[in-house]
């Protein structure tokens, strides 16, 4: 598994997935909220061979993970 740091290079790479294998992709999130109140946002798309990671405790990435959540469900 390859935790992405850039948001850019993890939406452009899991794009690239979905589009190569797009009926053996999978898609996880998974929001953690911790004792003192922050949370934190884990994303994972795999298709068995390769698996992509993002995470972040900043509220900001969540207007991008709606526009990639609405750019995978295009392709669809």
């Amino acid at each position: 598994m390859v935790y992405i740091s850039s948001w850019q290079e993890y939406q452009e790479a899991a794009e690239a997935l979905y589009e190569k294998s797009p009926n053996k992709t999978r898609y996880c999130v998974k929001w953690r909220q911790s004792a003192d109140g922050a949370g934190k946002l884990v994303l994972k798309i795999t298709d068995d061979t390769t698996c992509l990671k993002f995470k972040t405790h900043s509220s900001v990435f969540l207007n991008r993970f709606d526009a990639l959540n609405l750019t995978l469900m295009q392709k669809m």
